[in-house]
């Protein structure tokens, strides 16, 4: 009988490895920051020069949609020189609806005395036509017409008959720099209704020259590697990836995004949050410091 040994089946080939997973950072940051600089920071502030030192102080306006962080911002800003945890402007934690209903004007506190520049907080937006801040207010607070305490009236914005409204504004009254308030995990979600009133506010503040910047907020919940290491924030993939989408939709330049960390937790402050704060803050004033120099040459 022909008994010849049958051939062993072909191994099966083997499946090729699969590829690594991408990195979710850059090997170097992409934006440089020096994180021993707080205290020169801070001190180049409280040392501001007014180009006008007859206006008292610069005055900056916050805007973004409900919950993107705007009041927690200020009691960050308020922390960073402060040197501890302060909480002057509240905030609600919960975030259905905008939990500052008057128009505010929140001072740096200095020794005795006040910081050159001061930040004004409105009503959240909303991409409902009947919800939160209308534009036409805030387009009239970038011209200074709005009177400090005007509380805010989704449906009925201020009008001149008004005794909020103030008719013959001095600069000292009108907005010097513009900032949007963003969450870095909220972009990819943002309705166009309330991009369209974004659009609009800042085509507005454009129209007047003034300056514009984008505050980028809550970046450790956008990026693991954030959230684990704060200095990670300009290596990090998805960071940049938030901001180029931000600077897209809402034609920013991404040399006036600028992400921080917001303190809301914390019972003490930070390097590494202050320095993002601080040298926000720093960019923002020097250009609301500019623009007072530029209208006095008109």
């Amino acid at each position: 009988m022909g008994g010849g040994s049958s051939k062993p089946a072909p191994a099966p080939a083997r499946a090729p490895a699969p590829a690594p997973a991408p990195a979710p950072v850059y090997d170097k940051a992409w934006r440089e920051v020096d994180w021993t600089q707080r205290d020169t920071v801070n001190n180049k502030l409280k040392k501001l020069d007014l180009n006008d030192p007859d206006m008292g102080q610069l005055r900056i306006l916050l805007m973004g949609q409900i919950g993107a962080g705007k009041s927690s911002f200020v009691n960050s800003i308020k922390s960073a020189f402060s040197g501890r945890i302060v909480t002057t402007a509240l905030v609600d934690a919960d975030t259905g609806t905008s939990f500052t209903k008057k128009y505010k004007t929140h001072y740096i506190k200095d020794g005795k005395g006040r910081l050159p520049f001061a930040f004004n907080d409105v009503m959240g937006l909303e991409p409902d036509e009947s919800r939160g801040v209308h534009t036409d207010d805030i387009v009239s607070i970038l011209g200074g017409h709005v009177r400090e305490g005007y509380q805010f009236n989704p449906t009925c914005p201020l009008t001149q008959e008004k005794p909020d409204y103030n008719s013959s504004p001095e600069l000292k009254h009108r907005v010097h720099c513009l900032v949007g308030v963003v969450s870095a995990n909220a972009l990819f979600g943002m309705s166009d209704g309330l991009k369209c009133k974004l659009k609009a506010i800042r085509e507005k503040a454009s129209s007047l020259d003034i300056p514009q910047f984008l505050v980028m907020t809550k970046v450790d919940d956008a990026c693991p590697e954030v959230k684990r290491d704060l200095r990670n924030i300009y290596k990090s993939k998805a960071i940049k990836k938030q901001m180029e989408t931000c600077s897209n939709e809402l034609g920013i330049p991404m040399n006036c995004i600028l992400p921080v960390k917001n303190y809301h937790e914390e019972t003490k402050t930070n390097n590494e949050a202050d320095v993002l704060v601080l040298e926000a803050i720093h960019q923002i004033v020097e250009a609301a410091n500019d623009y007072i120099w530029t209208l006095q040459q008109e």
